[in-house]
């Protein structure tokens, strides 16, 4: 069994220019525009109190992105907003003019005309795009790496996008929809990974994200929680980055501020590598990015995010799969009394992480690095349930490893 790989953070700061991007007031326009939607409800902070004890954690508590807009995943929070704000920016609004009635109007999409958004994915973003593009009278034209599942596919088809599986990874599919989105008119790239010329529409993308992080903020509030320890995944890093930029602007002037620790799939660890690098570049992970955590392979990180992450996050976490697969089959069966949770494999990391330090002797030292023990109040963020049903049947119920 291969074991997780961790780094304390010790790159030298930026000016952190990028921190105002997810400012409370950036979350709450977020949270104004999804409110506005019909679908909009606040998703569960599942307290997993037992748990916690099992564990030897004071508190743990789980954000379940499963319940969003019935879409099973928190990616269509970034797609959806990110399509509002370029609307709003082409007709000089201001996207608070934009609620979701006026999004869908006809009287809209004749003021605004037809665009073609293009993204790559894994399946939650592509879905969001195509769930959105829809409801807006757009077109949508989804890429998907190899290795996709049809299950996935066929999600993204049900809201009426093109969409193709390429033999392609990840980083590859991006540049394609770059590509392709150059030759047609009015073809827009709604991807939540930046690069230098590419850096508006991801920044909008991770304020839409805001929204989840926005509602946990307020919910541990109601609870009188501040947490100690915040856990959260990241592929291209775009919703680490707003979970992390949110949390530091939320707790800025507390006196001890949240430990943030980021997990990554070890296939597709570029922002672990950049850390161990240690001298504050990103680093790039190339290859097949063969991983269960779908929606964590990418090995390109967002430029913008990592900004964020260089300078506030304490620890990066490089997780095997077997990592995901422990935090399913802990999260739908835990001690009981405590409530289950659906969480897919690039959701349940995360939690996967906080078990495997805390209960296994190989990661003592982490556990000892982060200061985890009983006055903890842990935050993990599942940020899918099963979007692969088969796949989660396969591991939680029939145990397989992968």
């Amino acid at each position: 069994m291969d074991a997780m790989k961790w780094v304390v953070n010790t790159m030298t700061k930026s000016e952190d220019k990028n921190l105002a991007i997810m400012s409370i007031e950036e979350g709450e326009k977020a949270r104004a525009f999804h409110q506005s939607f019909p679908q909009y409800e606040v998703t569960p902070l599942t307290e997993l109190p037992l748990m916690a004890d099992y564990l030897g954690l004071g508190t743990l508590f789980v954000k379940d992105e499963s319940y969003r807009f019935g879409l099973n995943a928190f990616k269509v929070l970034g797609g959806s907003y990110s399509m509002a704000k370029y609307v709003a920016q082409k007709l000089g609004k201001d996207v608070s003019e934009l609620t979701y009635d006026v999004f869908t109007s006809e009287e809209l999409r004749k003021e605004f005309g037809q665009a073609t958004f293009f993204t790559a994915t894994d399946g939650n973003h592509g879905r969001g795009v195509a769930w959105a593009a829809k409801r807006l009278g757009q077109k949508a034209v989804i890429f998907m790496p190899k290795g996709t599942t049809e299950t996935r596919l066929k999600n993204i088809e049900k809201e009426g996008a093109t969409v193709t599986i390429e033999e392609l990874n990840y980083d590859d599919c991006v540049r394609k929809a770059v590509a392709e989105a150059a030759k047609v008119d009015n073809g827009v790239v709604v991807q939540d990974t930046a690069w230098d010329g590419y850096e508006e529409i991801p920044s909008w993308i991770m304020q839409g994200y805001g929204t989840m992080a926005l509602e946990a903020g307020d919910q541990l509030n109601e609870k009188g929680v501040m947490p100690t320890h915040i856990f959260v995944q990241a592929g291209v890093g775009s919703l680490a980055g707003a979970v992390t930029g949110y949390f530091t602007n939320l707790y800025k002037d507390a006196p001890v501020k949240p430990k943030i620790i980021v997990v990554e799939a070890q296939a597709a660890d570029c922002l672990y590598q950049g850390a161990l690098a240690g001298d504050g570049k990103p680093r790039i992970v190339g290859g097949d990015l063969q991983t269960i955590q779908a929606g964590l392979a990418c090995g390109e990180p967002n430029t913008i995010s990592w900004d964020i992450l260089r300078n506030h996050v304490d620890v990066f976490v490089s997780a095997p799969d077997w990592v995901a697969e422990l935090g399913m089959r802990m999260t739908a069966a835990p001690l009981k009394g405590d409530k289950p949770i659906v969480s897919g494999e690039s959701g349940a990391v995360p939690f996967g992480t906080v078990a495997a330090i805390m209960t296994m002797d190989a990661y003592k030292e982490l556990r000892d690095e982060l200061g985890l023990g009983k006055d903890s109040k842990v935050l993990c963020f599942s940020t899918e349930g099963d979007t692969d049903p088969i796949r989660y049947k396969e591991i939680v119920w029939e145990g397989k490893n992968f």
